[in-house]
């Protein structure tokens, strides 16, 4: 069969990669990839956000299935068009990605069908959220409403730094912001491949979020992952599915727009049990290169299963991974382009392509987040040893990464 995967980035990478070794595959083609993919599948010239040219693109190609990387492309209805012309296409309807294009509504169905979460408020005026903080318990969660690529999130420790929050998101979100309460807990990312109620959990992942060691600076679209996670027990992995995962899909089915696709919960392991701190609605990035490489079923056939909601069980690389994000400087604010990017000889692990583009015959940077590199290891000591030693094979002109991905949870496993 011939797949399409719609999207550019590192997660696209990832999904291509895992495609390609389905039994059931024949050709991969991604659009628009980027030249790091060149070897996996054929590069498509359509932009991630032209819809109608992908929906042409698979009706004249007879692709069998589409798979959707980026939210974006979610968010522009990519599945309902795909859908209205009888084309076979996994991710959620315009109508029920909203649970990740409008955090404001993602909170409204958390509150009316009983999904944990942290209390909230949302803002369409700035001196009336100025107000309301000046009363609330700190450290506190500033949000811009709608698409951020996992940005866009402030935690203020002061009301000086969330006035601060409040008046940088107004300028840059005019509509509406939200305010909600600090989760304190452990952090980690859940996501189930799902189709209406019929849910398929991965394996857990956590991500790392802010830029800088130590959990410092603001939030990225994430610079590290390491799967599984130890701490996350199977008890604690049910309750995710029982109490948020689930009722998230029942709930979108009685409002009318059932989900299908990646349904990814951003959850915090508190004192008082899970609660969600964001959804979803496509694979997370860097997540999906942590997660996917780990996986030993047919991941096509398993998608083919839950679009006719039949069982099927997933097998697991018994291994830890972990991957490293190597970023351009400045980001996640401004960031140069354009710096060639070196491979000093083999790498011994995963390697997938984010931002780049091909100039003059080379691997140039295109974005905030270049490259990720992924490794293996019994122990996630090792796999995370193996990962920051392979990367000093790589390097471009004002390329950083954190040096501290996994390294508390290796440290807490040392120290039980």
């Amino acid at each position: 069969m011939k797949v399409l995967i719609v999207g550019k980035g590192g997660r696209e990478h990832a999904l291509s990669k895992i495609v390609k070794k389905s039994s059931l595959v024949t050709e991969v083609f991604i659009a628009p990839g980027n030249i790091g993919m060149k070897d996996i599948g054929t590069l498509v010239n359509v932009h991630e956000e032209d819809i109608l040219n992908l929906v042409n693109f698979a009706e004249e190609n007879k692709i069998d299935l589409t798979i959707v990387g980026p939210e974006s492309s979610l968010s522009l209805g990519i599945v309902n068009e795909f859908e209205k012309r009888g084309l076979k296409i996994f991710g959620p309807t315009k109508e029920s990605a909203m649970i990740e294009t409008s955090k404001e509504y993602a909170k409204y169905i958390m509150g009316k069908y009983n999904i944990p979460t942290g209390k909230y408020r949302s803002f369409t005026e700035k001196e009336e959220a100025i107000k309301y903080l000046e009363n609330q318990l700190l450290p506190i969660v500033i949000k811009e409403d709608g698409l951020k690529a996992g940005k866009g999130v402030t935690v203020a420790f002061s009301v000086e730094e969330a006035k601060e929050a409040v008046k940088k998101a107004f300028e840059i979100h005019e509509n509406k912001i939200i305010i909600e309460e600090y989760l304190d807990g452990f952090e980690f990312s859940i996501i189930a491949i799902a189709n209406e109620n019929k849910i398929i959990p991965l394996e857990i992942a956590q991500d790392h979020k802010r830029i800088y060691d130590g959990d410092l600076g603001p939030n990225t679209g994430g610079m590290g992952v390491y799967s599984p996670v130890e701490k996350i027990t199977k008890e604690v992995i049910d309750e995710t599915v029982n109490k948020i995962m689930k009722p998230m899909l029942d709930g979108l089915i009685k409002e009318g727009t059932p989900f299908k696709g990646f349904l990814f919960g951003g959850i915090m392991l508190t004192k008082e049990g899970v609660k969600t701190i964001e959804f979803n609605a496509r694979f997370g990035d860097p997540e999906a290169q942590g997660i996917l490489p780990r996986l030993k079923s047919d991941f096509v056939k398993v998608i083919l299963d839950i679009l006719d909601k039949k069982e099927t069980k997933l097998i697991w690389d018994k291994r830890k991974s972990l991957a490293v994000v190597m970023a351009s400087s400045g980001y996640p604010d401004k960031y140069s382009i354009g710096e060639v990017v070196n491979i000093d000889g083999n790498i011994d692990g995963e390697l997938y392509f984010m931002g780049v583009k091909e100039e003059n015959k080379n691997i140039v940077t295109n974005g905030g987040r270049v490259l990720s590199l992924v490794c293996f290891g019994d122990t996630l000591e090792k796999a995370r040893e193996k990962t920051y030693e392979e990367i000093k094979k790589i390097n471009f002109k004002k390329m950083f990464f954190r040096n501290d991905i996994g390294l508390k949870m290796c440290y807490n496993s040392k120290n039980k």
